[in-house]
């Protein structure tokens, strides 16, 4: 399975193979439990603002720059854009609610694939759509020595937020590498359709309530139903990348 992927990777981009030199990780969902948390308190402030988003459907905006979310759900309701001090106040409040929950603990099987990837010389990249302070604190802590700032692109590095590939193509410049250099790992649907604009072979891992087939749908390349799955299996998957080149 993993072999028919990637042929039909390299098939559509033209590669002659992905010489694998870093890895582009997501961070809510993928790295963090913390969807969960974000989808309540999306839910709760946009209802306060008499402004319509199921814990559900927050999934399927996971990703997105927080402004971007605001704006979508408000001009769906009142076909117009959100004002920019409307935008700043409900993403403060949304902030604020998010950082009531306990702090999300980390994505099982994450830390250990993570030590994989750095015990063969990859490098990790992390690229996500938040501007949360505290979950970006939070990785130095979570994940030591992992990742490093310069090496970090979030809502406050890009202009266009997934599923723009801006931001998986500002993490391959910022890692030093092409597009058949790198995986994506993502657990949304817009985070998918990003690296997939990107050129970027991506993984999905089904970490929320979604059906996979939505992640699929969205163009993943291969599709796991945990971080724990994609990590056990990691050597398979890295082995039949290498078998490529």
């Amino acid at each position: 399975m993993f072999k028919e992927s990637i042929t039909r990777y390299l098939k559509k981009h033209g590669y002659a193979d992905i010489r694998l030199k870093a890895v582009l990780f997501d961070m809510d969902g993928v790295l963090f439990n913390s969807m969960p948390y974000h989808a309540d308190a999306w839910h709760k402030v946009m209802e306060r603002h008499g402004l319509h988003l199921s814990r559900e459907e927050a999934y399927m905006h996971e990703g997105r720059t927080g402004a971007a979310t605001i704006n979508l759900v408000y001009q769906r309701q009142y076909g117009k854009d959100a004002t920019p001090d409307m935008i700043e106040s409900i993403y403060a409040e949304k902030s604020e609610e998010f950082n009531k929950h306990p702090d999300p603990e980390r994505m099982p099987g994450s830390w250990e694939v993570l030590q994989k990837i750095k015990a063969e010389g990859l490098t990790p990249v992390l690229v996500t759509g938040s501007g949360q302070h505290s979950l970006l604190n939070r990785l130095s802590h979570n994940f030591p020595g992992m990742f490093r700032r310069e090496r970090m692109v979030t809502a406050f590095d890009v202009k266009y937020g997934k599923p723009n590939p801006e931001p998986y193509l500002m993490g391959l410049e910022k890692a030093g590498v092409k597009a058949n250099e790198a995986i994506v790992i993502e657990n949304a649907p817009i985070g998918v359709q990003a690296g997939v604009a990107a050129g970027i072979f991506t993984v999905a891992v089904n970490t929320g309530p979604l059906d996979g087939q939505v992640l699929l749908d969205a163009g993943a390349d291969l599709l796991f139903p945990s971080m724990q799955a994609f990590c056990d299996d990691w050597e398979i998957v890295r082995k039949e990348l290498a078998s490529q080149e």
